[in-house]
C-alpha cells in the first residue's frame, strides 16, 4: 500500500525526536517532503522507464486551418507521443514527428495550404515553459483541413502535494524522502541554515540506489539498439 505523506512526516520526527509538533510543524515538513518527491521525479523520469506516463484520449485536438493543438494539459512536462485517437481508415496513416520550429522543413510546412490528414507526416513542436507554469503550445504543420482528435502521450508534473497525498515516486522511497526531509528540518536548527551533511548523504545514498534499482523496468527480453535502416534489410 502507498505511503502517505502525514506518516513520512510521522517517520521524520521520529528522527528528529519531535513526536508532537513544537519546533517544526507539520506544513513545514511537508514542504520539505514536497521537495523531495520533486527531486526524486526529475530523477525517475530521465530513466526513460515510463512510470510516469499519461495518455489523454480526451481532450487534445488538431483543429481545421490550425498550426496549433487545443486541449493540451496543463500539466505536460515531456511529451512522448501525439497519434490520431481514432484508427479509422480516414486517420490511421497520420503520423506526428518532432522537429525544431526553425527547421527548414517545418518552415516550409507552416507556409503549405491545408492539406486532407490521410497518410500525412505532421510535424510538431512544443515551446513554452510548460507545467508548473502553464501548460507548453504545441504547434504543428501542416495544416489540415478537417479536425483530427488526438491521443497525448505525456510525461506530467507532479500536482500539489497535501499529508493525505499518497508518496507518488516508485521503487519503495519513502526512506529517501525522511532522509530529505530530515536533512532540511535540520537546516532550521543550524547556524549556517544549511541541510544536515549526513542527512542529505543518506538521501543521496538512496537516490543512487534507487535509480539502479528501477531501470531497467522489464528483463524479459535483452535491450537492444535498432540499427539504421534495419527495416529495409532483406
Amino acid at each position: 500500500m502507498a505511503t502517505t505523506l502525514a506518516s513520512i512526516i510521522t517517520l521524520a520526527r521520529e528522527r528528529l525526536i519531535e513526536s508532537t509538533a513544537r519546533f517544526w510543524s507539520d506544513a513545514e515538513l511537508l514542504g520539505h517532503a514536497s521537495l523531495g518527491v520533486r527531486d526524486l521525479w526529475k530523477a525517475i523520469k530521465d530513466t526513460n522507464q515510463d512510470y510516469f506516463l499519461t495518455i489523454d484520449e480526451t481532450n487534445v485536438s488538431l483543429p481545421a486551418n490550425s498550426l496549433t493543438l487545443t486541449g493540451v494539459p496543463s500539466d505536460v512536462a515531456h511529451i512522448r507521443a501525439i497519434e490520431p485517437r481514432s484508427t479509422n481508415s480516414a486517420t490511421v496513416d497520420v503520423f506526428f514527428r518532432p522537429k525544431n520550429y526553425t527547421h527548414p522543413e517545418f518552415a516550409q510546412a507552416r507556409r503549405s495550404a491545408a492539406v486532407d490528414p490521410n497518410g500525412v507526416t505532421i510535424l510538431y513542436h512544443a515551446i513554452g515553459a510548460g507545467s508548473p507554469v502553464g501548460a507548453p503550445t504545441i504547434y504543428v504543420a501542416p495544416m489540415i483541413t478537417s479536425a483530427l482528435p488526438l491521443q497525448l502521450a505525456y510525461i506530467p508534473t507532479i500536482g500539489t502535494l497535501t499529508t493525505a497525498s499518497t508518496n507518488p515516486i516508485p521503487g519503495e522511497t519513502d526512506h529517501a524522502i525522511v532522509c530529505w526531509t530530515v536533512a532540511w528540518a535540520r537546516a532550521k536548527e543550524r547556524e549556517d541554515r544549511s541541510p544536515d551533511p549526513e542527512w542529505l548523504a543518506a538521501y543521496a545514498t538512496e537516490k543512487s540506489n534507487l535509480i539502479v534499482s528501477v531501470t531497467p523496468r522489464q528483463e524479459d527480453e535483452a535491450k537492444v539498439v535498432d540499427a539504421i535502416f534495419e527495416q529495409e534489410w532483406v
